[in-house]
């Protein structure tokens, strides 16, 4: 069950276009977000909402053998460090909330998928992500949830840069796009569990095919 979803990035207007903060723009598509009662709290921005409340946000319960969802509420945070020190807010939300790492979910971007792909991924290795490589430093594991968002990677060295760099204008139709499948699949496994979304999701979760970078 996921009691704790976070939404990596960096803080600061600077920073809210940038590849490395795909976690935190998809927070801002949820269908509720502008509901939430947002709080500076545990070194980020932080909200909670219990999970009956937000069934009335999802078209899932259309479907009848779905409509019996988990109880409880659920919490939301947006980590407010840099990526490299976002372990440090999860873990205070986490400690407060009594909650283990097998119940986080974190939506972050994923250089090793490519622009138009998503995926739900427990456990496992990091990828060289700062935000992932500060949850283990700090959680003494890795066996967390994620919703991997692809960004790719660029045809150059240069991957702080590329992370730190806004989508284009060629990339951001491709990312809309995916943003719109990955919202409402991150409040199903919110409502009714992670697992629901494997085998599906486990890989590549093919939205829409870009054309390769151009830088």
């Amino acid at each position: 069950m996921i009691d704790l979803v976070v939404f990596l990035g960096n803080h600061g207007g600077q920073y809210a276009h940038n590849r490395h903060n795909a976690g935190r723009i998809l927070a801002e598509r949820l269908s509720f977000f502008s509901f939430l009662n947002w709080q500076r709290k545990y070194k980020g921005c932080y909200a909670a909402l219990e999970r009956e409340a937000l069934a009335a946000y999802t078209s899932s319960l259309d479907d009848p053998a779905e409509r019996a969802v988990q109880t409880g509420r659920v919490h939301f945070l947006m980590p407010e460090t840099f990526m490299n020190l976002s372990g440090d807010s999860v873990i205070a939300a986490a400690s407060f909330f009594k909650i283990e790492p097998e119940n986080i979910v974190l939506v972050h971007d994923e250089l090793e998928l490519p622009l138009g792909t998503a995926a739900f991924k427990f456990s496992g290795g990091l990828g060289g992500h700062n935000g992932l490589r500060s949850m283990r430093l700090n959680f003494g594991t890795a066996d967390f949830w994620r919703l991997r968002i692809g960004i790719g990677r660029p045809n150059h060295s240069d991957i702080a840069g590329w992370v730190l760099s806004d989508f284009s204008a060629a990339e951001i139709p491709v990312l809309d796009r995916v943003l719109e499948v990955c919202a409402p699949a991150l409040i199903r496994a919110i409502l009714h569990g992670p697992e629901v979304m494997l085998p599906e999701w486990n890989k590549k979760k093919i939205v829409l095919q870009p054309s390769p970078p151009d830088s």
